[in-house]
């Protein structure tokens, strides 16, 4: 059964889980930050069936996390090197490696960051590149962006009635109405190109 795509979604969080959402593929992606780039790497350390490491790997070819390189001619063999996307990925890593072991390391922390040149366990934060600012949910927001329809502009509206302790319920049903438009316009638009 295929799953539902978010690739059309306007959420840059369901567009970025529908090319990398699935476990197999931010695995693979950790691997190759470690060095791994052969098939048969992959393979021994995940311990992942053929098929299934086929199919994410090509996956990650298409949406631009890795190159696929041929290494020899005979027999045909590639291997796979992350692209400027791929190691884009990095701080993606390095928060989901930190909230990991935050939260998860119940038998102790198997992995973890630390300072390349002098071995010292290094603690991660977010920061506004411009003002050095850490990032927290009390001082900062999500907001709409310039491509926002009008549903995600009432659930960002929605979001800030609840920051100010306020109920926001009229704007809820408000966002809920605009949903449901846009979900029946959609529908409607398949109907018409399968007629």
């Amino acid at each position: 059964m295929q799953r539902k795509t978010f690739k059309t979604m306007l959420c840059p969080v369901a567009r970025t889980l529908d090319r990398v959402g699935e476990w197999w593929s931010i695995l693979i992606l950790r691997d190759a930050f470690h060095g791994l780039t052969r098939f048969d790497q992959f393979q021994t350390s995940l311990e992942i069936a053929p098929n299934m490491l086929t199919r994410r790997l090509g996956a990650l070819v298409d949406d631009g996390f890795l190159e696929r390189r041929r290494y020899s001619e005979h027999p045909p063999r590639y291997e796979y090197v992350l692209t400027e996307k791929g190691r884009d990925f990095w701080q993606v890593l390095v928060v989901l490696t930190a909230y990991g072991n935050r939260h998860f390391a119940n038998d102790g922390v198997a992995s973890q960051l630390v300072d390349a040149e002098t071995g010292k366990l290094v603690q991660p934060v977010l920061a506004d590149k411009a003002t050095g600012r850490i990032l927290d949910q009390k001082q900062f927001k999500f907001a709409p962006g310039p491509a926002a329809d009008a549903a995600l502009k009432m659930r960002m509206r929605y979001s800030d009635e609840r920051r100010a302790k306020r109920p926001g319920q009229l704007e809820w049903n408000e966002y809920l109405q605009l949903r449901e438009e846009k979900r029946r316009r959609s529908s409607g638009r398949k109907r018409a190109a399968t007629r």
